[in-house]
């Protein structure tokens, strides 16, 4: 099949749940990050994993990246990372007498930026255009990146020393944050008890990049009815009102929960949005696009707080 065909509802679903039992057999006990994940991947976004350091957050990236056959590259993010590091520079050939463009690991299906708040704002203001317009732009020429093109940062928590805060710019390009936290007592020990999990050898691919484009096409023909269209809004009425939160959800913010609520429909097997979709995915795709007025993050109380006030219909 060509990969601007679509998958039949039943076999995506299946393939979904492939990937994610896949990267499951290497990030152990935490299948609701997992199935975020893929949804996150199916939807065209780009995912945002915070947490602190140890807890799986590069494994996850590599474990989605090999499940689906997907080339990747890893960037450590530094302090010292300038822009052309990511993106690439161009260099005098003498024997073309020209500029030659040499890409940077921004050039990727995959590309793992990890510890990305530990990079200065200018070079993160760098992924930018990548991460919305899927190309960059450098010395005056657009090079287009490779489809798929899904980036997966990781960051430390902000109070740890040597970060910086990601700009809202940057924070609002990211479908999805997620915090995988510790594992459960019974995880943890088959992780202390098994084999080494970050030789990654285990990880079965189970789809291909062809395959995977299909899969994410499959999203378009989920179907939102009004009613859904409707409750989506009210909850953007409700960020923007509640006394707590400075900034609201943008329009941009509603079209992305919509985004991400047909891919996770689609995990499930159902052809429509229905509204536990929505609900699922809420907290990954709301909370760090919200600022509250006493502090830049919300609590997860008060981003549940704005789901459970707001009526279905």
């Amino acid at each position: 099949m060509s990969p601007t065909q679509k998958l039949p509802i039943s076999e995506a679903r299946t393939l979904a749940q492939s990937i994610a039992d896949a990267v499951g057999a290497a990030v152990l006990g935490k299948q609701a990050q997992i199935r975020l994940a893929v949804a996150c991947l199916l939807a065209r976004g780009h995912l945002l994993i915070e947490d602190v350091p140890g807890v799986g957050k590069t494994t996850l990236a590599h474990a989605l990246s090999d499940a689906c056959g997907l080339a990747w590259r890893r960037v450590q993010f530094t302090s010292d990372l300038l822009p052309a590091d990511l993106v690439g520079v161009s260099i005098w050939d003498a024997g073309a007498a020209q500029f030659a463009f040499r890409p940077g690991p921004v050039f990727s299906e995959v590309l793992l930026a990890d510890e990305v708040n530990r990079a200065s704002p200018k070079t993160q203001s760098a992924l930018l255009e990548a991460m919305e317009e899927r190309r960059v732009s450098v010395d005056g020429q657009t090079h287009p990146l490779p489809e798929p093109f899904f980036v997966i940062a990781t960051q430390n928590p902000t109070h740890h020393a040597g970060t910086f805060d990601l700009p809202e710019s940057q924070l609002d390009r990211f479908l999805m944050r997620l915090a995988l936290g510790y594992p459960p007592p019974a995880a943890e020990l088959a992780l202390l008890t098994g084999q080494d999990r970050r030789a990654r050898k285990a990880i079965a691919q189970v789809t291909d990049r062809a395959q995977l484009m299909q899969l994410q096409n499959s999203c378009a023909d989920v179907f939102v009815s009004e009613a859904i269209a409707r409750y989506v809004l009210r909850l953007l009425t409700a960020s923007r009102n509640h006394g707590g939160v400075l900034q609201g959800l943008s329009p941009r913010a509603g079209l992305s929960l919509l985004a991400a609520a047909r891919a996770f429909a689609l995990t499930e097997g159902r052809d429509f949005v229905a509204p536990e979709d929505v609900q699922a995915v809420w907290q990954a795709v709301s909370a760090h696009r919200l600022h509250g007025k006493d502090t830049r993050s919300l609590t997860a109380a008060i981003v549940d707080e704005l789901l459970s006030s707001t009526p279905v219909a």
